[in-house]
């Protein structure tokens, strides 16, 4: 029982205005203290729904039997993205044989050569597009499996392992092809010289061998992929959106939770000894940073105001602290993406600390 702290008696009798304002005053301060309390409670409730922390196992998560099949699935599709990697990584583009037809249209055999360098590169080009498609499909496989009712997006991330470090994958993979991509201008100029040449074939009523594996629909959807700066970014989100808008009765909070609950459970384990200390490579270490942050750029496309705003469920100072902390050459790359493929970065809703925190 709450009790208040009335004056000595003989001054309760004779001041009974001045008293009824003590009284008052002393009520106002104690429903002040319990709203008080009730604001912390909120926010020491909002901290654990936000901020889960438990050990996503990345090195050696096994599906369950309930996963397996799904698990089957996605793993058909990861098997080949090491060496979608390792032959993008190894494009060297055409660039001299290209520059040397353009600067001798008349010289025939300039200009098969040219044709005969580009070929091949096209067909490896195409190779890329198709792999997006198949990690499309995947993508939307594994979120109708982690969002799902009637479990919450950390009690999925938590018992269904073997598929978030699938998830994992699928981020980490989209990270480093498009950084790759980035990097490499050859790819967009290749094409573009392919379909001009293609084009003016057409003009001429020729056709062309290659018309038969990259026809004019591939080449035009071929086209809008590497025309964008994240090819693989923009495919996941649009995987993630054409998910939400096909599954109406799931509210699209199950969706952007599962993306914030990832973010959160990656930046936990990156800044917890005990969670951290679990890695037994700096490998995993690495991919633990990557798959933060493509969940991040991944949840700023997806959500409708972004990761940045205040109202965000992702803690953006702590990821970004996290990121900070690295070796500065290990992760200027990550902090790159956060600067230059998010969407509302720059929106005036973003605090001016975290606009600070990534120039």
């Amino acid at each position: 029982m709450l009790k208040l702290s009335k004056p000595h008696e003989s001054c309760w009798m004779g001041h009974q205005l001045s008293d009824w304002k003590w009284a008052r005053a002393e009520l106002g301060g104690l429903f002040r203290r319990f709203a008080g309390m009730g604001n912390l409670l909120k926010v020491l409730t909002r901290e654990i729904e936000n901020y889960p922390h438990f050990f996503l196992d990345f090195e050696n998560a096994q599906p369950t039997e309930g996963e397996r099949e799904i698990w089957n699935q996605i793993s058909a599709v990861l098997q080949d993205s090491e060496s979608i990697l390792a032959d993008l990584q190894a494009y060297k583009g055409a660039g001299p044989e290209i520059r040397d037809a353009i600067q001798n249209p008349n010289d025939i055999q300039l200009q098969e050569k040219a044709w005969n360098a580009v070929c091949p590169l096209v067909v490896r080009l195409k190779r890329f597009y198709e792999f997006s498609i198949r990690l499309e499909k995947a993508l939307q496989s594994l979120l109708e499996s982690l969002t799902c009712p009637p479990y919450t997006p950390t009690q999925h991330l938590e018992r269904e392992q073997a598929l978030a470090k699938e998830f994992a994958e699928i981020l980490h993979f989209t990270l480093r092809f498009d950084e790759l991509k980035m990097r490499n201008p050859a790819i967009q100029n290749d094409f573009s010289y392919y379909r001009r040449t293609i084009s003016r074939n057409r003009i001429n009523n020729m056709h062309l061998d290659i018309e038969n594996e990259v026809n004019n629909e591939m080449a035009n959807r071929m086209s809008l992929f590497y025309a964008e700066a994240t090819p693989m970014l923009k495919t996941l989100s649009n995987a993630t959106m054409h998910f939400v808008s096909e599954n109406k009765t799931l509210p699209i909070e199950n969706t952007t939770d599962c993306l914030s609950t990832m973010t959160s459970v990656c930046k936990v384990m990156l800044e917890t000894p005990e969670y951290r200390s679990r890695f037994t490579s700096e490998e995993t270490l690495m991919f633990c940073m990557r798959v933060m942050v493509g969940v991040i750029i991944l949840y700023d496309h997806v959500h409708p105001v972004g990761a940045f705003c205040k109202t965000s469920k992702i803690d953006m100072k702590g990821c970004i602290k996290v990121l900070k902390e690295q070796a500065p050459d290990s992760v200027e790359g990550l902090l790159n993406a956060l600067r230059f493929t998010t969407k509302h970065l720059n929106d005036e809703s973003t605090s001016k600390q975290i606009r600070a925190m990534l120039q």
